[in-house]
Order: structure tokens, then C-alpha cells, then sequence
């Protein structure tokens, strides 16, 4: 079954991330903000190089990362899929704008019995979601779901800074809470426009669409919210503009600091109400979540931080519940 409750029902099957990143031949610094100084400048210096050949070693344990986090998901039940690599012809297709294929959350997300194709901000991402569209044949056309997808966003001018008014809905900027849907919009991933739509199709469901400002430097809501159970959340209060959303206000709280949020500690993924998977080097996190009678897997996930993602981004469910 296709469908979605929350952000930490039990998880049942999900797609998991390839490790394929091809740089921008032409670097824009407004898409990389979010990004770590090394990380920035390592754009700069590869422009237009595959990571794979430039850091065959890194590449590798990059992989290994996504293999660890698989026989962990394993451990606890859980099917995995996993999307295929980027054909030739994608490749080439994005131009000067460097590829993608390496945070599944993002193109594409579930709310419910809805699986939704993203529109992304970036340019180097808008192709993103081609490698799920053989999975979708397979486990999605056969369900009792909805399919749809966000509108193609406008093509911007090229010193349009913003790269348009698109409409733009990233899956990292979407946390399910039931009908409760929160949204997050700091400028970098999705904005009003992509909200507007995606209300337009929820609300006659029933579900309720709530906007979230963040700091410009956050590139997605799950960056700096984890909705951890029902009632404990992991949360960087410094990214939220307006304050946190009235309906989590009477949750318990774990504090990171802004600069924690942008190193992806919110980012941690829940197996279910009683199991949580995080990075070691958020451990001081992990036990405060232990408090709350929750095992903690620990993962080492340094390379895909690296790349602005944790275990989150690497994962989108197709059935929680």
C-alpha cells in the first residue's frame, strides 16, 4: 500500500539514494549558501567534473554510506528500492548546469495515498527525478494512489538571481504530521507559489497546508526540524522567521544551534516510534533521544553531509504507516 501518515510511523518501504553529482561547469555562490566554505570552493575548483572522478576514494565511501544505511533499514524490516543511475543522454541534456541523483527526498514526496513529483529550485536538480520514474512504473501505477506532479516552473531569465517565480515545492521542505502539512520556504528550495499549489490540491482532501519561513541559509525545513514521535521533536528555533508552527508548540523540544542545523543534525530518520537512525558526530543528540526510550543507530554519514543532506534527504517513503 502507498501511503504515508506521519513523519515516524513505522516504515515500511522507501526509496534510497544513489551517490552521482556532476558540478556546475558555471557555479552560481546564491545556490551554495547553505553550503560549508570547503564545500563551496570544491564547486568552484571541479567545475564541470564528475565527483566520481575527481574523488574516486571519497566516492566510494560515499557509497558505502548509503549501503550502511540500507542493511541498517533492513535490520528493522524495511523494503528498499533504489532508483537507477543517470543515463549519458541526461547527463548532457542539463547543459552547463552541472546533475544530480543523490537526495531522493527532494523530487519527489508522499503525503498520504498522494505521490507527488517536485519542482526544484536549482538547476542543476531539475531533471532529478528521471531515475525514480522506472520505480514509479513498478510500485506506484499499480497502487490504489494518486500520481501528479507540480507544475514545470517558468524559465527565468539568466540574471534573475531567484531563478523565477516557478511555482517550486521541494520534498525536504514538506513534514506530514497527519493532515497537518507543514511547508518550509527560506528562499532556497520551494516558495509560496509551490505552496499555493499544493494547498489548491490538498485542502478538498481535508488536509491543511501551513507555510514555514526560514533563515536564508536553510535549505529545507528538515534541516532545521525532526519530527522525532508524536510529541518530541529535534529543532533549531534561530531558522524559524516567525516562530515555531502553533500546532508543535506543546512539543518537547531538542535545541540544536543554527550552526548544528546547517551541518544536517535535525536530519536524522526515524524507523519508527521507537527507533531513530543519526550521525555519530550528533551523538550528544542521540542521547537525549535514548531519554525517550528510543534506540539510537548510529551511521557514519560525513560524505553526504558534505554534499548539504543526511539520512532524510538520502530517503523518501512510499509507505509509513
Amino acid at each position: 500500500m502507498i501511503f504515508v501518515e506521519n513523519e515516524f510511523a513505522p516504515l515500511k518501504k522507501v526509496v534510497l539514494a544513489q551517490s552521482e553529482f556532476g558540478y556546475p561547469k558555471e557555479p552560481r555562490p546564491e545556490d551554495l549558501r547553505f553550503l560549508t566554505k570547503e564545500a563551496v570552493q570544491e564547486n568552484f575548483d571541479n567545475r564541470g567534473k564528475d565527483h566520481a572522478e575527481v574523488f574516486p576514494e571519497l566516492q566510494k565511501q560515499w557509497e558505502q554510506e548509503r549501503t550502511n544505511l540500507k542493511e541498517t533499514l533492513e535490520k528493522y524490516g524495511v523494503e528498499i528500492l533504489r532508483p537507477r543511475k543517470l543515463t549519458f543522454a541526461e547527463k548532457e541534456a542539463v547543459g552547463t548546469a552541472g546533475y544530480s541523483n543523490f537526495f531522493v527526498r527532494d523530487p519527489f514526496f508522499t503525503i498520504g495515498s498522494f505521490v507527488i513529483e517536485s519542482s526544484l529550485r536549482f538547476l542543476h536538480r531539475r531533471n532529478e527525478v528521471f531515475p525514480v520514474r522506472d520505480l514509479f512504473l513498478q510500485e506506484v501505477y499499480p497502487q490504489d494512489c494518486s500520481y501528479i506532479a507540480v507544475p514545470q516552473p517558468e524559465i527565468a531569465d539568466a540574471e534573475d538571481k531567484t531563478l523565477g517565480k516557478g511555482p517550486f515545492l521541494e520534498g525536504g521542505d514538506v513534514l506530514i504530521l497527519g493532515k497537518q502539512i507543514f511547508v518550509g520556504n527560506s528562499g532556497l528550495a520551494s516558495n509560496t507559489l509551490g505552496i499555493l499549489w499544493l494547498r489548491k490540491l490538498l485542502t478538498p482532501q481535508g488536509y491543511s497546508v501551513e507555510e514555514v519561513k526560514l533563515h536564508p541559509d536553510i535549505l529545507h525545513l528538515d534541516c532545521a526540524l525532526g519530527l522525532v514521535k508524536n510529541g518530541l521533536m529535534i529543532i533549531c528555533e534561530d531558522a524559524f522567521l516567525e516562530g515555531i508552527p502553533a500546532a508543535l508548540m506543546s512539543w518537547q523540544k531538542i535545541h540544536v544551534t543554527l550552526h548544528e542545523a546547517m551541518n544536517l543534525a535535525t536530519n536524522g530518520l526515524p524507523v519508527s516510534p521507537e527507533v531513530y537512525i543519526t550521525d555519530p558526530a550528533f551523538k550528544h543528540i542521540g542521547e537525549q533521544i535514548e531519554q525517550h526510550d528510543i534506540k539510537v543507530e548510529y551511521i557514519d554519514f560525513s560524505i553526504s553531509r558534505s554534499f548539504g543532506g543526511s539520512f532524510r534527504c538520502s530517503t523518501q517513503p512510499l509507505s509509513r504507516y
